[in-house]
């Protein structure tokens, strides 16, 4: 049975995963005052299919937390108790023990018993208590705590007789269990379990859509002292046997391994591996730089004799491309799996802070690639926790300088460009211009009464840069800002900050679509052709020779409409190898990080879509370089990693 089973391991899982996080969602929008009793059946239903996919695969402690938060969760839903905020948090609690517990059947992390008990006996506590019920018939409880046994005929066409054997023994947790004689696989249950129990045992391995499950004959009353039945204060501290109670989980994912029905619709996903993901855009760029090279190829033939052959590298172009797009977004993600992981942490910080805050998520919908949704949570995280902690004011202060006493944090998401947008907004006290210059002064920054507010904002990027007066063990606005820029510039976005005093502040990140394809401007230097992120590119212009200075100790500087730029030679910084036809050259304006810089070259080549390729892993870090990229003639070109030239020119290389 075990290695029949086995298989489904990460499946229940994953779908053990996505149901506590749903759980937490829906308990976080619960309010004891005014809610809908829809939300509590659906967070009874989250209990019962994690309580009986845990039973199945044999996690007794999963199998315990569940089966005693289940009977509670029942009891509110039949209006024999009255929900309260205790009764959320302590289900919140809940949610926190069987991730824990999950994470240590799935990674091997470590499981804190103490944690598990004292939650068993909070759960107990609220069940022991009497509640008020909400017009609960006397008994009523006594009335639904005795299910009748009865006979059901399970018919299960298509499976083998490896796993029909397999699903016999499963059912035998559930009842007694006969076969039925014929030439399609079916039993006899007697048991007291709901059918849609029965279902989900049988779903992990046969296809739904022909499973048949039909009450054949009543069953005396006696046969229901067969079954171990539990009234929820009488439920133990310890976990009961993962077998005592399996109700394995209503969204086992059988269509995940099952064929679809006949006629029927079939699934709408399917769960791959980010490795084999990874691997096919792996390929679909390789198949990018081929079509590039064929076209580059084709360029000088007579389109007059070559027509049939230009027209298919053409339509080769197309498709590729749009296999490209298409691949592409395999990888893409809701920007709602970021977003769904700070409700919580709003709601506990608040609370721990004395203050009330309303959290509010917009464009929850707009992607982004898997690999920057996953190295933006940190940086987000710490910016939450910044407006919580020292943006939004505390009640009292707020409603005395007029604002509502509950203050309101808001997370977005948009597509603008060629960038995701992200923005973290808080209604809160806004930054003090005065105390940021203050503390740069004492730090010894540069700075000036005469600075933008931009300008000014950006000193809380420095190092070690804080204006709180008490470093809490939440946060303190600017510890760590220098890490979040600069975690942000690795991924190629940038970070910028507004804010008025006593209104609130916005932080905004931009970010490229993805890490894998990226949109550049080829440039020459001596013999070498460079690419250029374009979303840092402001401008290109031919520079005079009087508009070129040099400065003792700093290098060259570069006038602008009568600004002047720190000015980078390429063929300098890399040691190009001249070609012996450069001219006066060609100064591009890069902007990073709010500061700007121009980038001598020798000629601008075209724009065009680059596969990134990273060049650490196949060589070593080179500074001032990204990654690398194979161009149409199969060469090698870098592309340039425009943050780190920037902060070069600025600290004079």
């Amino acid at each position: 049975m075990s290695v029949e089973i086995s298989q489904f391991f990460q499946v229940f899982f994953d779908e053990a995963a996505e149901l506590l996080a749903e759980k937490e969602r829906l308990l976080l929008g619960l309010d004891p005052a005014s809610f809908d009793m829809a939300d509590i059946d659906a967070i009874f239903r989250v209990a019962h299919s994690i309580k009986g996919g845990a039973a199945t695969f044999g996690l007794a402690d999963m199998t315990g937390v569940t089966h005693v938060l289940e009977s509670l969760l029942d009891r509110l839903r039949k209006g024999e108790m009255t929900l309260t905020l205790e009764h959320i948090d302590v289900f919140l609690a809940a949610k926190d023990v069987l991730q824990m517990l999950l994470a240590g059947h799935r990674d091997g992390a470590a499981i804190d018993t103490g944690e598990v008990e004292a939650l068993l006996v909070q759960l107990n506590g609220l069940a022991a208590q009497t509640g008020t019920p909400a017009a609960a018939p006397a008994g009523a409880g006594a009335a639904i705590s005795a299910p009748v046994a009865r006979m059901v005929r399970i018919t299960m066409p298509g499976v083998s007789t490896t796993d029909f054997a397999a699903l016999s023994d499963e059912l035998g947790l559930l009842g007694r269990v006969s076969p039925v004689a014929g030439d399609i696989p079916a039993v006899l249950l007697e048991t007291a379990e709901a059918c849609d129990d029965i279902a989900a045992v049988c779903t992990f391995i046969v296809d739904p859509s022909l499973l048949k499950i039909e009450e054949v004959t009543p069953a005396p009353e006696t046969a229901v002292a067969d079954f171990e039945l539990f009234d929820l204060p009488a439920v133990p501290l310890t976990p009961p046997a993962p077998v005592s109670q399996s109700t394995p989980p209503e969204r086992a994912a059988p269509e995940r391994h099952s064929p679809p029905s006949p006629g029927g619709t079939e699934s709408s996903s399917i769960r791959v591996s980010v490795e084999k993901v990874d691997q096919l855009i792996n390929l679909v760029g390789e198949l990018v730089i081929t079509q590039a090279m064929i076209e580059q190829r084709t360029h000088g033939l007579d389109p007059m004799l070559h027509e049939k052959l230009l027209s298919g590298v053409s339509q080769l172009t197309r498709n590729t491309r749009h296999l490209q797009e298409a691949v592409m977004s395999i990888r893409m993600m809701p920007m709602d799996y970021v977003f769904s992981r700070f409700p919580r942490m709003v709601r506990d910080l608040a609370a721990k802070l004395g203050k009330k805050v309303d959290f509010a998520t917009h464009g929850a919908a707009t992607e982004l690639d898997k690999g920057l949704i996953e190295r933006i949570i940190d940086p987000l995280t710490h910016l939450v926790r910044n407006s919580v902690d020292h943006g939004i004011e505390l009640p009292d202060a707020r409603m005395a300088s007029g604002k509502p006493a509950t203050g309101t944090l808001t997370l977005s998401a948009e597509h603008r460009g060629g960038h995701v947008v992200i923005e973290v907004s808080d209604d809160g006290g806004g930054l003090s211009r005065a105390r940021i210059l203050a503390k740069a002064q004492q730090q010894g920054l540069p700075v000036s009464d005469g600075m933008s507010d931009s300008d000014v904002w950006q000193l809380i990027f420095a190092p070690g840069f804080s204006t709180a007066e008490i470093v809490t063990d939440v946060s303190g606005r600017g510890v760590g800002m220098d890490v979040v820029r600069r975690n942000i510039a690795a991924l190629g976005g940038q970070v910028e900050i507004r804010s008025v005093a006593g209104k609130g502040s916005t932080v905004s990140i931009a970010l490229p679509l993805t890490l894998a394809i990226l949109d550049g401007m080829s440039v020459r230097s001596g013999d070498e052709v460079y690419i250029l992120p374009l979303s840092y590119v402001l401008e290109s212009l031919q520079p005079q020779p009087q508009d070129i200075s040099d400065i003792a100790g700093q290098g060259q500087v570069v006038r602008v409409r009568g600004d002047y730029l720190p000015l980078v030679s390429l063929k300098q910084l890399f040691s190009t190898a001249d070609s012996g036809e450069a001219g006066p050259g060609i100064a591009v304006i890069l902007e990073a990080d709010g500061q700007r810089a121009a980038l001598l070259i020798d000629e601008l080549v075209g724009q065009q879509q680059v596969v990134v390729k990273n060049l650490e892993s196949n060589y070593r870090r080179v500074s001032g370089v990204s990654g690398a990229t194979i161009l149409g003639d199969g060469s090698v070109a870098l592309i340039l990693d425009v943050g780190a030239l920037l902060r070069g020119a600025k600290a004079g290389w």
